[in-house]
């Protein structure tokens, strides 16, 4: 498994919830982008797809809830994620995208690279991937 899921660490205190993440704990890897997935709409699914050589990411599920279906090569597997107990680490090659996300729904996207809109770091192709990834 190339992708590692980990649970949040959470600290109650008197008037709040504060969820800390050492990033030097969880990713190696300088962070260059931050974004937001939020606010589904129709089937509330984003789309699958891969990295093949840049882009590294972690995911923390912020609200709500969703579904992670991750390929390491070793075959398709689904994984639910809550608030502010998870976040998943998604190397380059690993299959992924999200599913069944709640009306609440928002994720935190970090990653090791800039948004390049020719996209030409992406494997969309289900097939492709299959031939181009080691199996496990």
């Amino acid at each position: 498994m190339r992708y590692k899921l980990f649970s949040l660490k959470n600290i109650q205190a008197p008037n709040f919830l504060m969820t800390a993440l050492e990033l030097k704990e969880y990713i190696d890897f300088p962070v260059k982008r931050i974004y937001f997935i939020s606010h589904p709409k129709g089937d509330k699914n984003t789309g699958s797809h891969c990295h093949l050589q840049d882009e590294t990411e972690m995911f923390i599920q912020v609200a709500g809830s969703c579904t992670i279906v991750v390929d390491d090569g070793s075959g398709l597997t689904d994984i639910q994620l809550n608030s502010l107990q998870n976040a998943i680490y998604i190397p380059t090659k690993v299959w992924h995208h999200f599913k069944n996300m709640s009306d609440d729904c928002i994720i935190l996207a970090l990653t090791s690279t800039n948004y390049d809109p020719a996209r030409t770091d992406y494997c969309e192709n289900y097939e492709e991937f299959q031939k181009l990834c080691p199996k496990s």
